[in-house]
Protein backbone atom coordinates (compact mmCIF):
# COMPACT_ATOMS: atom_id res chain seq x y z
CA UNK A 1 0.00 0.00 0.00
CA UNK A 2 1.69 3.27 -0.82
CA UNK A 3 2.33 5.60 1.75
CA UNK A 4 -0.08 8.32 0.15
CA UNK A 5 -3.00 5.81 0.57
CA UNK A 6 -2.05 5.02 4.30
CA UNK A 7 -1.91 8.69 5.45
CA UNK A 8 -5.39 9.26 4.24
CA UNK A 9 -7.03 6.22 5.44
CA UNK A 10 -5.18 7.21 9.08
CA UNK A 11 -6.63 10.78 8.73
CA UNK A 12 -10.16 9.44 8.31
CA UNK A 13 -10.13 6.69 11.28
CA UNK A 14 -8.99 10.20 13.09
CA UNK A 15 -12.27 12.33 12.20
CA UNK A 16 -14.30 9.40 12.59
CA UNK A 17 -12.95 8.99 16.27
CA UNK A 18 -13.49 13.15 16.88
CA UNK A 19 -17.06 12.39 15.74
CA UNK A 20 -17.75 9.45 18.14
CA UNK A 21 -16.21 11.55 20.84
CA UNK A 22 -18.37 14.66 20.43
CA UNK A 23 -21.58 12.75 20.40
CA UNK A 24 -20.57 10.86 23.34
CA UNK A 25 -19.95 14.08 24.94
CA UNK A 26 -22.95 15.50 23.68
CA UNK A 27 -24.91 12.78 25.19
CA UNK A 28 -22.79 13.14 28.49
CA UNK A 29 -24.30 17.07 29.13
CA UNK A 30 -27.55 16.01 28.46
CA UNK A 31 -27.47 13.36 30.90
CA UNK A 32 -25.95 15.06 34.02
CA UNK A 33 -28.51 16.37 35.92
CA UNK A 34 -28.38 20.22 35.75
CA UNK A 35 -27.53 22.54 38.09
CA UNK A 36 -29.92 24.16 40.74
CA UNK A 37 -29.51 27.62 40.52
CA UNK A 38 -29.74 29.40 43.64
CA UNK A 39 -33.21 31.62 43.36
CA UNK A 40 -32.34 34.99 45.10
CA UNK A 41 -35.85 36.69 45.33
CA UNK A 42 -36.18 40.53 44.44
CA UNK A 43 -38.13 43.05 45.91
CA UNK A 44 -40.93 44.09 42.76
CA UNK A 45 -43.93 45.22 44.84
CA UNK A 46 -44.78 46.57 48.18
CA UNK A 47 -47.74 46.25 50.20
CA UNK A 48 -50.65 47.50 48.26
CA UNK A 49 -53.12 49.80 49.08
CA UNK A 50 -56.16 48.40 50.75
CA UNK A 51 -53.89 46.52 53.21
CA UNK A 52 -53.60 46.20 56.86
CA UNK A 53 -50.28 47.98 57.96
CA UNK A 54 -47.99 45.28 59.28
CA UNK A 55 -47.46 46.42 63.35
CA UNK A 56 -44.00 47.00 64.90
CA UNK A 57 -41.71 48.20 67.60
CA UNK A 58 -38.70 49.17 67.05
CA UNK A 59 -35.67 51.04 68.86
CA UNK A 60 -35.51 54.78 67.89
CA UNK A 61 -32.80 55.10 70.94
CA UNK A 62 -30.94 52.16 72.79
CA UNK A 63 -33.44 51.79 74.99
CA UNK A 64 -36.35 53.34 73.92
CA UNK A 65 -39.14 51.67 71.31
CA UNK A 66 -41.48 53.30 68.67
CA UNK A 67 -44.79 51.31 67.31
CA UNK A 68 -46.87 51.68 64.67
CA UNK A 69 -49.75 51.61 66.67
CA UNK A 70 -48.70 54.47 69.32
CA UNK A 71 -49.70 56.48 66.19
CA UNK A 72 -53.95 55.16 65.37
CA UNK A 73 -56.18 57.89 65.12
CA UNK A 74 -53.43 60.28 62.69
CA UNK A 75 -52.00 59.10 59.18
CA UNK A 76 -48.54 57.77 59.73
CA UNK A 77 -46.24 58.11 56.80
CA UNK A 78 -43.47 55.22 56.62
CA UNK A 79 -40.27 55.47 54.68
CA UNK A 80 -37.79 52.62 54.16
CA UNK A 81 -34.67 53.49 53.15
CA UNK A 82 -30.79 51.56 51.83
CA UNK A 83 -28.63 53.01 54.18
CA UNK A 84 -27.75 55.68 56.93
CA UNK A 85 -24.65 58.73 54.88
CA UNK A 86 -25.60 57.03 51.59
CA UNK A 87 -26.10 60.03 49.02
CA UNK A 88 -29.61 59.74 48.03
CA UNK A 89 -30.78 58.88 50.98
CA UNK A 90 -29.36 61.59 53.15
CA UNK A 91 -31.12 64.49 50.60
CA UNK A 92 -34.12 62.20 51.03
CA UNK A 93 -34.26 62.39 54.60
CA UNK A 94 -33.36 65.71 54.80
CA UNK A 95 -35.77 67.07 52.54
CA UNK A 96 -37.97 65.63 55.06
CA UNK A 97 -37.06 67.20 57.84
CA UNK A 98 -37.37 70.69 55.43
CA UNK A 99 -41.18 69.82 54.58
CA UNK A 100 -42.04 68.57 58.00
CA UNK A 101 -44.26 71.33 58.35
CA UNK A 102 -46.61 70.57 55.36
CA UNK A 103 -46.85 66.86 56.91
CA UNK A 104 -47.91 68.26 60.33
CA UNK A 105 -50.89 70.21 58.10
CA UNK A 106 -52.09 66.93 57.63
CA UNK A 107 -51.27 65.74 61.78
CA UNK A 108 -49.51 63.11 59.83
CA UNK A 109 -46.65 61.42 61.38
CA UNK A 110 -43.26 60.49 59.58
CA UNK A 111 -40.73 57.22 60.92
CA UNK A 112 -37.89 56.28 58.79
CA UNK A 113 -36.99 52.72 58.93
CA UNK A 114 -33.58 51.11 57.73
CA UNK A 115 -31.42 48.51 58.77
CA UNK A 116 -28.54 50.07 60.27
CA UNK A 117 -27.71 49.80 64.07
CA UNK A 118 -29.34 52.09 66.53
CA UNK A 119 -25.67 54.07 66.82
CA UNK A 120 -25.54 55.08 63.61
CA UNK A 121 -29.11 56.05 63.14
CA UNK A 122 -28.31 58.25 66.65
CA UNK A 123 -25.67 60.03 64.62
CA UNK A 124 -27.13 60.10 61.20
CA UNK A 125 -30.29 62.00 62.33
CA UNK A 126 -27.86 64.34 64.90
CA UNK A 127 -25.80 65.53 61.78
CA UNK A 128 -28.55 65.54 59.35
CA UNK A 129 -30.47 67.36 61.89
CA UNK A 130 -33.49 64.79 61.28
CA UNK A 131 -36.88 66.23 63.04
CA UNK A 132 -38.72 62.65 63.18
CA UNK A 133 -37.69 59.31 64.55
CA UNK A 134 -35.52 56.99 62.73
CA UNK A 135 -36.03 53.48 63.59
CA UNK A 136 -33.64 50.42 63.04
CA UNK A 137 -34.91 47.39 61.64
CA UNK A 138 -31.45 45.87 62.98
CA UNK A 139 -32.22 42.43 64.56
CA UNK A 140 -33.77 40.38 63.16
CA UNK A 141 -32.24 42.03 60.47
CA UNK A 142 -35.69 43.43 57.97
CA UNK A 143 -37.55 41.84 59.65
CA UNK A 144 -40.07 44.45 59.19
CA UNK A 145 -39.09 45.82 55.57
CA UNK A 146 -39.53 42.28 55.00
CA UNK A 147 -43.55 42.59 56.11
CA UNK A 148 -43.58 45.50 54.25
CA UNK A 149 -42.12 43.95 50.96
CA UNK A 150 -39.33 45.88 51.00
CA UNK A 151 -36.37 44.10 51.43
CA UNK A 152 -33.48 43.49 49.20
CA UNK A 153 -32.23 39.95 50.09
CA UNK A 154 -29.59 40.19 47.64
CA UNK A 155 -27.73 42.94 49.25
CA UNK A 156 -29.28 42.78 52.57
CA UNK A 157 -31.06 46.59 53.20
CA UNK A 158 -34.42 47.81 53.36
CA UNK A 159 -35.81 48.95 49.69
CA UNK A 160 -36.57 53.10 48.91
CA UNK A 161 -40.04 52.44 49.62
CA UNK A 162 -42.85 54.65 51.21
CA UNK A 163 -46.16 54.01 52.75
CA UNK A 164 -49.05 56.26 53.89
CA UNK A 165 -51.49 54.93 56.34
CA UNK A 166 -54.58 56.35 57.44
CA UNK A 167 -56.20 56.71 61.25
CA UNK A 168 -57.35 52.87 61.24
CA UNK A 169 -53.83 51.40 60.19
CA UNK A 170 -55.03 50.62 56.52
CA UNK A 171 -52.05 51.35 53.92
CA UNK A 172 -53.76 54.36 51.27
CA UNK A 173 -50.97 55.12 48.99
CA UNK A 174 -47.32 53.17 48.58
CA UNK A 175 -44.64 53.02 46.43
CA UNK A 176 -41.04 51.44 45.41
CA UNK A 177 -38.18 53.88 44.75
CA UNK A 178 -35.05 52.49 42.29
CA UNK A 179 -32.20 52.43 44.84
CA UNK A 180 -30.19 55.72 42.87
CA UNK A 181 -33.49 58.18 43.01
CA UNK A 182 -34.63 60.31 45.41
CA UNK A 183 -38.59 60.48 45.80
CA UNK A 184 -39.09 63.29 46.77
CA UNK A 185 -42.24 64.55 48.65
CA UNK A 186 -44.78 65.02 46.39
CA UNK A 187 -46.08 62.09 45.96
CA UNK A 188 -46.21 61.49 50.00
CA UNK A 189 -48.21 65.13 50.07
CA UNK A 190 -50.40 64.08 47.42
CA UNK A 191 -51.48 60.97 49.30
CA UNK A 192 -51.95 62.97 52.38
CA UNK A 193 -54.33 65.85 50.52
CA UNK A 194 -56.25 63.07 48.94
CA UNK A 195 -57.11 60.96 52.48
CA UNK A 196 -57.65 63.96 53.74
CA UNK A 197 -60.50 64.89 51.34
CA UNK A 198 -61.41 61.42 51.34
CA UNK A 199 -62.10 61.49 55.53
CA UNK A 200 -63.59 64.85 55.16
CA UNK A 201 -66.46 63.70 52.43
CA UNK A 202 -67.20 60.56 55.29
CA UNK A 203 -67.41 62.61 57.69
CA UNK A 204 -70.01 64.93 55.45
Amino acid sequence: MSPLKTSLMKTGKRRRMRKLENKGAARNRRQQPSKTKKIVKTVDSVLAPGKTAPNFSLNSTPDQKVSLNDFRGQPVVLAFYPADWSPVCTDQLSLYAMVMPEFKKFNAELLAISVDNIWSHLAFAKDRKLNFPVLADFEPKGSISRKYGAYKEKIGESARALFVIDDKGIIRWSHLSPDGINPGADGILSALENLNEAQTAEKS
